[in-house]
């Protein structure tokens, strides 16, 4: 049975923490509400060439070939200290950290370059990296810290000091409402007494601070914690499927006094910091997702040019002609997406949460379908592992190493679904702010017809505006070929637009559950940006090649979107939702019989922590 009280706990304290206002227009944000604003995405952001950023570059490239052997590392499932000291001598820890504060202060764009270049070569190394700056102590004191924590710590971090953040817990995973472990103020009020445990924390077996979320009387805060104070111990290695020198843990806190000058921001706003830190936080991802798709690419290229199948290369045939088709295309729109939304970063001005949300979750998903496709062009040889190929004689290539590398970033930083709902919650901001209190069950009478006097001055010039729209042709023109795509996005984001209205209108505040129509809205989209990105690069790069690229990958989103719109309109929900919760309790159990099952109830698979004590 469903806990409706614990739900809605959790929706409010989310809402609470989220950034109720825009500092400016984003490109989705107006996309979702049927304007096509491509100023924001064009002119294509140049690549910078400052000389430090490429001298450094240069000097993280011979590291890499020279010092990191990635079979070695995955192997042996552990970071070498060469590795270590060596990305510490060259400033890798410090790449987004300010100059003033002993780091390289480089863009995010810049920043996107090194780490695609990483992910090109060792997931487990670009892991690393990632949860240090990304979303370790950094980014959140870049943000959020007093100046004397920046130049407490942020020189540490910057010569190599590892950090991680820990937010997860044994029986909460993206419900942040639920978070157990707490902080007690002393009864001198000059620190907290944090208890708790915390569950999947990377690099937590190696950090020298962490960044730790716990509840606090005035809400949950956000503390920098130094693993060397007394209460903190690494309760257990995690390992996994892939990433195998992953440094994850699960943490115990147990009595530890965390000064009150260590809290990030204000006490009670920890989620906020966590929420806009991941904004930012989880462009690394994108980045490296281009970097392992590129080397899929260029594996599967070049073996389908001399694997020889029924007298001509493997290449020719038609099946695979069309991969290597689609694995370009993509590749070429995944480096414009995660160009575009670093690009915005770089500015203060834009308000990326969608933008950044939209990149990781795309790029990604379609990471996790290159690859796999590299491994079906490669056949025997992309499931055989590289020491095996190479004790045969053949050239080693770690396809399966990728493969079973590449499918944590789907889950990392916020899953493919919990991205899902982020973009949806997003996409209906405008509707909510002017209508929401129309379908709200605990809105008042005087609130609700105030929102009724907003919702009738709004709409009754913005919905039909999302028939009859502007005519931007005569501009798209300079696009040649690809000006069709343009237009296709600036039709098809109005439609957008009035569907997800209409959606509104249909289900009311019962949206909120309708998870399969609110993925396939933000699947659109996402698709949207992803075709102007493309666009824009392709019209910057102006050659015939790029050209190509763009308007293969676009002919090909262009074929989602309609089916996605084609999904919305009409579907098997309701009945999927109902087979799927008697599935859940127990009515079809007689399918599984046959084979040697679990053993167990369902109640001992619930998280340690929510079913007590088990021997």
């Amino acid at each position: 049975m469903l806990d409706t009280t614990a739900q809605e706990t959790s929706r409010q304290v989310t809402e609470a923490a989220r950034e109720t206002s825009w500092r400016s227009a984003g490109f989705l944000r107006d996309l979702f509400l049927g304007k096509l604003r491509f100023d924001l995405v064009h002119p294509y952001p140049e690549r910078n060439a400052r000389a430090a950023f490429e001298a450094f570059y240069a000097a993280l490239e011979s590291f890499l070939r020279a010092e990191v052997d990635p079979v070695e590392i995955d192997a042996s499932g552990e970071y070498p200290k060469k590795v270590l000291d060596g990305l510490a001598e060259l400033g890798a820890f410090g790449m987004i950290i300010p100059s003033e504060y002993g780091g390289l202060g480089f863009s995010h764009r810049e920043y996107e370059r090194a780490m695609m270049l990483v992910g090109s070569y060792d997931a487990n190394v670009a892991a690393l990296l990632s949860a240090h700056q990304s979303i370790g102590v950094p980014q959140p004191l870049v943000l959020f810290g007093t100046e004397a924590q920046k130049r407490e710590y942020l020189p540490r971090c910057a010569c190599g000091a590892i950090s991680a953040f820990a937010l997860t817990e044994p029986a909460v995973g993206s419900d942040p409402a639920h978070i157990g472990s707490t902080a007690t103020p002393t009864e001198d009020g000059e620190a907290f007494v944090l208890n708790g445990t915390k569950l999947w924390c990377t690099n937590g077996t190696l950090a020298e601070l962490i960044v730790v979320m716990a509840r606090t009387p005035k809400g949950i805060t956000a503390f920098v914690v130094e693993t060397g104070w007394r209460g903190v111990e690494v309760a257990h290695r995690c390992r996994f499927m892939g990433l195998s020198a992953l440094a994850n843990a699960e943490l115990a806190f147990d009595n530890v006094r965390v000064p009150r000058a260590n809290v990030i921001g204000q006490e009670g706003r920890g989620l906020k910091v966590a929420l806009t830190t991941l904004n930012a936080g989880r462009l690394s991802l994108p980045a490296t997702a281009v970097g392992a798709a590129k080397l899929a690419l260029e594996a599967s290229r070049k073996w389908a040019s001399v694997r020889v199948q029924w007298g001509q290369p493997i290449g020719a045939h038609e099946a695979i002609s069309h991969m290597l088709a689609d694995m370009a295309a993509t590749t070429f729109a995944m480096e414009a997406v995660a160009d575009v939304a670093t690009a915005m970063a770089d500015h203060p001005e834009y308000d990326i949460r969608l933008e950044a949300a939209a990149a990781k979750e795309w790029n990604t998903v379609r990471q996790w379908a290159i690859t796999d496709e590299a491994l079906e062009i490669r056949g025997g040889r992309g499931f055989e592992s590289e020491r095996s190929l190479a004790e045969r004689g053949e050239f080693p290539i770690g396809i399966e190493r990728m493969m079973r590398d590449s499918r944590a970033s789907r889950i990392f930083e916020g899953s493919t679904e919990i991205m899902h709902l982020f973009l949806a919650r997003e996409a209906l901001d405008e509707h909510l702010q002017v209508a929401g209190a129309l379908v709200d069950p605990h809105a008042t009478g005087r609130e609700k017809r105030r929102a009724l006097l907003r919702a009738i001055g709004f709409y009754a010039t913005w919905y039909p505006r999302t028939w009859l729209g502007w005519s931007r042709w005569p501009r798209f023109r300079a696009f040649g070929p690809l000006a069709g795509h343009l237009r296709f996005v600036e039709r098809e984001s109005r439609k957008l637009a009035r569907t997800i209205f209409h959606q509104m209108l249909r289900h009311g505040a019962a949206l909120e559950q309708k998870q399969a129509v609110l993925a396939r809205v933000v699947d659109v989209g996402v698709e949207l940006f992803a075709i102007t990105a493309a666009v824009s690069r392709a019209a910057d790069a102006d050659t015939a090649d790029a050209m190509e690229l763009a308007d293969s990958f676009c002919r090909g989103a262009r074929a989602r979107v309609a089916a996605s719109f084609r999904a919305i309109a009409s579907n098997d929900d309701r009945a999927n939702a109902h087979l799927g919760r008697d599935v859940m309790d127990g009515r079809y159990a007689w399918l599984e019989q046959g084979i040697i099952g679990l053993g167990v109830s369902a109640e001992r698979l619930k998280p340690r922590a929510a079913r007590g004590a088990v021997s």
